[in-house]
This record gives C-alpha cells, sequence and structure tokens, in this order.
C-alpha cells in the first residue's frame, strides 16, 4: 500500500514527514486499522557502527549484523513491533519458526510507505534470534527461545550506498510533532557522529577467570569420554559438545571496541551484537552462515573439521594439507554437507556444491564447502532455518539422540549460543549466522563459548585444546 506524498528528505524537509504521517494518520482514523509508517533518508559514506554507538542503550531492542570483507551492515534500534516467545509458549522447534514467520508476515500487511519509496536496498528489515533448544533449562535466562522485532530506526550500509530508515506506529497514540522531532534529532545525531574508541591493548586487559572454570574443564573432558563410549556403540556417530568461559572484569566490558577488535581480526567472519531492553547482550564473530538469500539465490556454508594456525607460511599449508587429508576432520564435515543437502533437497531444490576447500581464519582453520541453490518466492526463509537448524555442525549425528545427549552431557544452557540468528527485509532477502565464537555479556560479566565435533578417533584433551583455542577469539577481543 503507498500513501501519496512527495520525495522526502528527513533532515531537511521536516514538513513533508509531517504531512506524510499525517496521511497515515487520517487513514486510519477512517478505517481504525493500525499501520506502520516506514520511509528512508540516503546517508553520506558512514561507519555502521559509529551509527550503533551513537544510538545504543540498555533499555532498547537492538542488533548488530556486519560482514567487514563485504563491507556490508545493518543495525536495528527500538522495537516499533517486538514478538517473543518464551519456553513455555513454545511446544516445539518448529513452531517457534512458524509463529515468527506469522508475526512478520503481519506486520507486512502494515507497513506503507511514501509514493516516492524507490529504493531497494532501504526497505526495512526485521531482525530475529533463536535459542540452540526450543526451551531452556533457566527460567530467568534473558533471551527467549525465539525474538523478532521490526526497530523504529535502522542504519543499512550496502553495495557502497548507506541508508537511514524509520518505522513508526501508526494508532490512536500517535504525536505526530514529537514522532517528527524524534526522527530528525536521531538522523542529525547519525550524521554528526564519529566512532569513538579509546586506544586500548586487548591483550593487556585483565580479567578474572570464575574458580569454577577448572572445573567445567573437567565436565567437558568427562562429557568427552562418555560420548566417545555412546560413539562405540553406535548409537550416534557424531556429536558437538560446548564449553563455557566464564569471566569478571574489574569494569563492564565495552560492546563497541570489541566490536571493533573483532571487525579488525576477523574480517571474513559476520559479527554480530544482540541486545534486549534489560542491558544483556550477545555478541560474536562467527565463521559459519546458516544461510544468504539474495533475489532467490540461497547460499549456505557447510563448516566442520579444524586445525591451527601455522607460525609460518611453510607450517601453515602443511597445516592445511594435513586437514584435508584428515579422515576424521573429513567424516566430520561429510556429515555436515550431506545433512544441508537432503534438507535442501526436501524442500525441493536443486543444489550445487563447492569442491571441498579450507577456510583459514585468523587463530584457526577449518574445512568448507559452499551449498547453493535457487530458491522459489513461496519458499519463507524462516522455512528454510527452520528445517536446516541444527545441522551436524553444532549438534551431531542422528541429529535427536545428539540433541538429547548435549542436554545430558552440558549442565550449561547454550541459549543463543550455536543458533540461527540474523534479519529478513521485506523483499524476502535474508542473512542468518550461527552464533558460535560468541559471548554473552551483562555489565562486568562474560560467559564465552565454544564446541567442538566428537567422532570416532576424537581425545579428550585434543578436544579441549582446540576448545580453548577457539575461546582465545572472543576473550582476546574483549574490551
Amino acid at each position: 500500500m503507498v500513501v501519496k506524498s512527495q520525495s522526502i528528505d528527513l533532515l531537511k524537509e521536516e514538513k513533508e514527514i509531517y504531512q506524510f504521517l499525517y496521511a497515515c494518520y487520517e487513514q486510519y482514523c477512517r478505517t481504525k486499522i493500525a499501520k506502520i509508517a516506514s520511509f528512508s533518508q540516503p546517508l553520506n559514506d558512514i561507519d555502521p557502527l559509529a551509527a550503533f554507538q551513537c544510538l545504543l542503550r540498555d533499555d532498547r531492542q537492538h542488533f548488530y549484523w556486519e560482514h567487514p570483507k563485504t563491507r556490508e551492515a545493518v543495525f536495528g534500534h527500538g522495537a516499533v513491533k517486538l514478538l517473543e516467545i518464551d519456553s513455555s509458549d513454545s511446544s516445539s522447534s518448529g513452531d517457534r519458526f512458524v509463529r515468527t514467520r506469522n508475526f512478520m508476515q503481519d506486520c507486512l500487511k502494515q507497513i506503507v510507505y511514501p509514493q516516492s519509496s524507490t529504493q531497494s536496498e532501504a526497505n526495512p528489515y526485521f531482525f530475529s534470534s533463536f535459542t540452540f533448544f526450543p526451551t531452556s533449562k533457566s527460567i530467568a535466562y534473558p533471551f527467549p527461545v525465539a525474538t523478532i522485532f521490526l526497530p523504529q530506526f535502522q542504519v543499512i550500509s550496502k553495495n557502497n550506498r548507506c541508508f537511514f530508515v524509520a518505522n513508526i506506529a501508526i494508532n490512536k497514540t500517535l504525536n505526530i510533532k514529537l514522532a517528527v522531532e524524534e526522527i530528525t534529532r536521531t538522523l542529525e545525531k547519525i550524521c554528526q557522529f564519529r566512532l569513538n574508541i579509546l586506544s586500548s591493548n586487548p591483550q593487556a586487559q585483565t580479567y578474572f577467570n570464575l574458580r569454577e572454570n577448572t572445573r567445567k574443564e573437567d565436565n567437558f573432558k568427562i562429557a568427552v569420554k562418555s560420548a566417545l563410549q555412546s560413539i562405540q556403540k553406535q548409537q550416534l556417530s557424531k556429536i558437538v559438545l560446548a564449553h563455557p568461559l566464564d569471566l569478571i572484569s574489574p569494569v563492564p566490558f565495552r560492546i563497541i571496541e570489541s566490536l571493533q577488535n573483532l571487525r579488525q581480526n576477523y574480517p571474513n567472519c559476520y559479527l554480530f551484537a544482540i541486545g534486549n531492553d534489560r542491558g544483556h547482550r550477545f555478541i560474536g564473530a562467527s565463521p559459519e552462515r546458516a544461510i544468504g538469500l539474495q533475489n532467490q539465490q540461497l547460499i549456505t556454508d557447510a563448516l566442520a573439521g579444524s586445525a591451527p594456525r601455522g607460525k609460518t607460511p611453510r607450517e601453515d599449508t602443511q597445516l592445511a594439507q594435513q586437514l584435508l587429508k584428515s579422515e576424521k576432520d573429513k567424516r566430520e564435515h561429510q556429515a555436515v554437507s550431506e545433512f544441508i543437502l537432503q534438507c535442501l533437497q526436501g524442500l525441493g531444490l536443486q543444489v550445487r556444491r563447492s569442491p571441498l576447500q579450507v577456510l583459514q581464519l585468523d587463530n584457526i582453520q577449518h574445512l568448507h564447502v559452499q551449498i547453493s541453490a535457487r530458491v522459489p518466492e513461496n519458499l519463507h526463509p524462516l522455512d528454510i532455518v527452520a528445517k536446516l537448524h541444527p545441522t551436524p555442525a553444532v549438534a551431531g549425528v542422528p541429529t535427536q539422540i545428539a540433541c538429547d545427549r548435549i542436554r545430558r552431557y552440558e549442565n550449561f544452557d547454550r541459549a543463543l549460543y550455536a543458533a540461527p540468528l540474523g534479519w529478513v527485509d521485506t523483499r524476502g532477502n535474508s542473512e542468518f549466522i550461527v552464533g558460535i565464537r560468541s559471548a554473552a555479556i551483562v555489565g562486568d560479566r562474560a560467559r564465552l563459548y565454544a564446541g567442538a565435533g566428537i567422532v570416532a578417533g576424537s581425545d579428550p584433551e585434543r578436544e579441549l585444546a582446540e576448545v580453548r583455542l577457539k575461546l582465545q577469539a572472543m576473550r582476546r577481543a574483549l574490551i
């Protein structure tokens, strides 16, 4: 639906914003049907992280997503429309994905645009996160099993262009004058703000490990041994076991600085920062894309098997070649790629896959295959996410048995760790990543997560060493 309006410059033409909102409000008064007015403003080249820092507040929903290598970023601030599904409200994993999709589709029917709105890159985004399991061990955990929201404000940086988007609820409580003032004030603030990060050396930061961390490492090794016994009995062929590291900082953790460190150190990874309206955050730099969907073209990653980086180019190449020849790691990776292929084929898609290769990150390298397919318009991105989660890369084979054992062996709540986090825009384009190499943060407390795939031939000490290596990525980044 389109409401007639002249071309809108949010910063210079407050009158036009007012007229557009007033036209929407008049229509609401006639029909009593609530709407969401959405309009955009091109921005000069700004740093999306600076805009995020400019608006970041503990009492607002927010979601930041960036891929430094492709120079794409998007973030949403505040919630015009919000759905949170608690553990008690979700009867199954599939139910929460269906309800989230339906919520988004209902919201889409309410969005109205100015007649002059033509920028395809500047359409509204829905931001969504899911916990690993559809139910939670901890009633008090701050993130629901599913969250989706349409932000009040968002900034999009894509294809060397940048846009500001405002979404305003049109209902009986709307104060048009205050809404226009908030929009222009926010936009002026973003345009004038510059990234303000104090120079710091993350290596020099001092954190206090909680005493229970050593006990948790012992629990991890015990869990690996138990898993190997189940594998030997052929009850399952693979299981991914996670390990948390709890830290206390002398001062509250600084989210923007940590994201800047992750951006600089892991340009091939997907940066993310999710926050609720109570000061809890979940941040990280994930190497694993769950799905990328652009103009009906789907790309997903099969990532499993790992080795450290070498200290010299020669050693680095040797380790990569050993990884490519490792039967254990290839078995682990094949379980992931075959699972993804079967899931996508089960959705009726014709899939293609790249040759097996090594993806090299700052401190680790993985076996990697990229899988792609053409997606029909009637297949929603969240239906694909629901089908794929959890893959053997973060759960195991068979999936249900592995998930049952994970709950038995891990005496902590995975929450958002290794779960799908991402966005869907109003045109059906989407990006979801898997929330690994991550940390849950509130104030001066942080819980870091990492995991390892356990298959026949795994060694508890080596798996713990791999997990420690993965944990260092987040530990070094935290400020």
